[in-house]
């Protein structure tokens, strides 16, 4: 079988507007976390401890300078509270993953039984 009837084969099957509509509703997913991490979870977080901003969270390895020509050079940072936010949104997406994938076993391993 060709490469091009194979891949007429896995398009008309399905697969693929399957997997387009997964993309299209893991991007809104996506939004709805960066959401909730950076709108509902950090700013009460960020009180607990002592009112801070997670995403001003940073290291300063080197200041912003002006080169000898007038340009300025920016700062060198490394941004851990914007890494704090991501790994949030990670945790929160890896389990919502997990309870979903552990809803539809549930939902099949019923419908076989049956």
């Amino acid at each position: 079988m060709g490469f091009f009837q194979e891949f007429k084969e896995f398009a008309v099957k399905g697969n693929v507007m399957d997997m387009a509509v997964g993309i299209i509703i893991g991007a809104a997913f996506n939004k709805i976390v960066n959401s909730l991490v950076n709108d509902i979870l950090m700013p009460p977080l960020g009180i607990l401890i002592g009112g801070v901003d997670f995403k001003n969270l940073q290291a300063v390895i080197k200041e912003a300078t002006v080169s000898a020509r007038g340009a300025e050079m920016p700062a060198v940072v490394i941004r851990y509270g914007l890494f704090i936010n991501t790994v949030i949104e990670f945790l929160i997406v890896g389990l919502s993953v997990f309870v979903v994938v552990k809803v539809m076993n549930r939902l099949i391993n019923v419908r076989e039984k049956k």
